[in-house]
């Protein structure tokens, strides 16, 4: 069993941590909150740490859950001090792959690794502990977190080199941005052709247009239930990240420009806070 410590107990970051603990490694968490640290311990076997320094302190590995670059660079540069040869630093927030090359040049010079790990599987993943992992890195580093991690990841892939993992991440909210469109528009149009959308689905969900968001969403997405899921708010930031990676590489995103200005839509609706399947709702918005 490791000895790690968890920053950040977010959506996803509380159930990560808890699944450490179940499996029997020795966990130290930090948050912001201090209520929800207390949350956390109330339900799980850890300790719980003053500031991220004190977390990493002597710990095996360092996993970081957080919420944007700024977050993470802070909490990086708090933890920093405590970093020691040996020790492996994993982020699993979705972020930049330049942040994340730069950490692992800092990670280095203290004799430290360090993994991109950005996840995808939403909140019902981090709670049933099968979160896909997407990882930039040295293999053996990887190698070392992979049986860690599995604590929470049903599939762990070593993509490339330090920011694969990040740009990986990215090329999986670009699909899924036009996917959620092409489903909106898809059940917009049976609609106002006054189509049975439930037939409709169960004809065609067998074939090619077949996908998770069409299997998961499609019944609260007529309804315009969204209350779930994952929050417009941060998948604006995800593609905000996937458009100024483009912009550097030189790909051409037009699908996923348009797709994040009709999510800036969704926010001016009040939907911050939304699925984002809640695309549907500018099309059947009065």
């Amino acid at each position: 069993m490791a000895k790690t410590a968890f920053l950040g107990l977010g959506v996803m970051g509380f159930h990560m941590a808890g699944h450490l603990a179940a499996r029997g490694h020795q966990v130290t968490v930090w948050n912001r909150s201090e209520a929800k640290r207390g949350d956390w311990a109330a339900r799980h076997k850890g300790e719980v740490a003053k500031d991220p320094a004190d977390a990493a302190f002597g710990g095996e590995f360092v996993f970081l859950c957080l919420g944007d670059d700024p977050d993470v660079r802070e909490v990086f540069d708090q933890l920093e001090p405590s970093l020691g040869a040996g020790m492996i630093v994993v982020d699993h927030t979705t972020a930049s792959a330049g942040l994340a090359r730069e950490l692992d040049e800092r990670c280095r010079v203290k004799g430290a690794r360090f993994l991109d790990a950005p996840i995808s599987g939403g909140e019902a993943g981090a709670i049933n502990g099968k979160l896909t992992i997407m990882c930039g890195g040295e293999e053996a580093a990887f190698k070392s977190a992979e049986p860690v991690m599995a604590a929470y990841g049903k599939s762990m892939t070593l993509i490339g080199e330090s920011g694969a993992g990040q740009l990986a991440k990215s090329v999986n909210q670009i699909c899924i941005a036009g996917i959620v469109q092409g489903l909106s528009e898809g059940l917009h149009f049976a609609e106002q052709a006054g189509l049975d959308a439930e037939k409709v689905i169960a004809a065609i969900s067998g074939g090619a247009a077949q996908s998770w968001q069409m299997d998961n969403r499609w019944k609260t997405m007529v309804e315009g239930h969204f209350e779930h899921g994952f929050a417009v708010d941060w998948m604006r930031k995800d593609l905000r990240i996937a458009l100024e990676a483009a912009r550097e590489n030189g790909a051409s995103l037009p699908l996923t420009a348009t797709v994040d200005q009709y999510y800036a839509d969704v926010q001016a609706m009040g939907g911050q806070r939304w699925d984002t399947s809640s695309l549907i709702a500018r099309l059947t918005r009065d």
